[in-house]
């Protein structure tokens, strides 16, 4: 079965990249583009992502893009709840859980990013961390995915050992069954088969590495 890619371009990447994805990633299936805004695209070539969105319909939030915004570029995904927005823009559980209803309503699929910071970690709360985060952030309505994302990870180099990242989606498995879900953090083209091949995870949200197009197709051929 193929594994799901989300390239998360973070504010990072060019016209250059975008064309370089087209070239290299044409009309694959299982890969997520996730640029900044101003990249998004009306394309066949590739299926896209947004980075964030806000939860309102419209209004005097002046820089943030709508979900109707995101309809008219044909955008299928967004990612909402990533833990640099959490950090660095203090969204909230509740901010996140109104964000995946606003992309739902919308038909657009909202993958929500869960994870425990080090201190938590070190505290051995991450279950506890996890699950007060999905009964937060979840949706009443199914169509989300779920995006398993360590905090200490992101951008490190250090990941969960393969037992730790599967001890949390099999957790994730028994209390949503039916959701896609992703892990995340520092995977690249050295861990990726390793990570894919984990029971429960159904593909990854790549960060830096997604910036290299010769480490993602790696990525993707191991997704195959």
């Amino acid at each position: 079965m193929q594994k799901w890619i989300v390239a998360n371009w973070k504010m990072n990447g060019s016209k250059n990249l975008l064309n370089e994805y087209k070239n290299a990633f044409k009309s694959i299936e299982n890969l997520i583009v996730c640029p900044p805004f101003i990249y998004l695209e009306e394309s066949a070539d590739l299926i896209f992502g947004a980075q964030n969105v806000n939860q309102l319909a419209k209004g005097a939030c002046t820089g943030e893009i709508s979900v109707q915004m995101l309809v008219e570029r044909e955008v299928k995904y967004c990612l909402v709840g990533h833990s640099e927005r959490r950090q660095q823009f203090h969204e909230t559980n509740n901010i996140v859980r109104s964000k995946a209803e606003a992309c739902l309503g919308a038909n657009i699929t909202p993958i929500i990013c869960i994870g425990e910071t080090l201190e938590q970690y070190e505290a051995n709360q991450t279950t506890e961390v996890l699950e007060r985060q999905l009964a937060e952030c979840s949706p009443s309505e199914s169509g989300f995915w779920i995006a398993y994302e360590p905090v200490w990870a992101i951008g490190t180099g250090k990941t969960p050992t393969t037992d730790e990242i599967s001890a949390v989606h099999f957790m994730l498995r028994k209390k949503l069954p039916n959701t896609t879900l992703l892990y995340g953090g520092s995977v690249n083209d050295d861990n990726a088969a390793t990570i894919i091949a984990i029971p429960n995870v159904d593909g990854v949200l790549v960060g830096g590495a997604s910036l290299d197009v010769a480490a993602v197709a790696v990525i993707l051929k191991h997704a195959r």
